[in-house]
């Protein structure tokens, strides 16, 4: 698989279906993550989600934008 420079996620925090990630019939990214948007937890979350699913290190990836929004994006490398 090959690992963006710069992704742009949808998450849905407090998800029961979480940690998941669903790719959308156009490629979009939807991170599902139990943890609450509080305090960065989400963020976090997402972000070893990310860097799992890619197979990076969890310290290469980096939120860059939308720390309060739904709609986020990550710098991965």
């Amino acid at each position: 698989m090959e690992v963006p420079e710069q992704i742009a996620v949808t998450v849905k925090p407090n998800s029961r279906k979480g940690p998941l990630i669903e790719t959308g019939e156009d490629g979009a990214l939807t991170v599902f993550v139990r943890e609450p948007a509080t305090e960065g937890k989400a963020n976090k979350a997402v972000a070893l989600l990310l860097a799992k699913h890619f197979g990076v290190p969890k310290s290469t990836v980096r939120l860059i934008g939308g720390a309060t929004s739904r709609t986020k994006r990550f710098r991965i490398g």
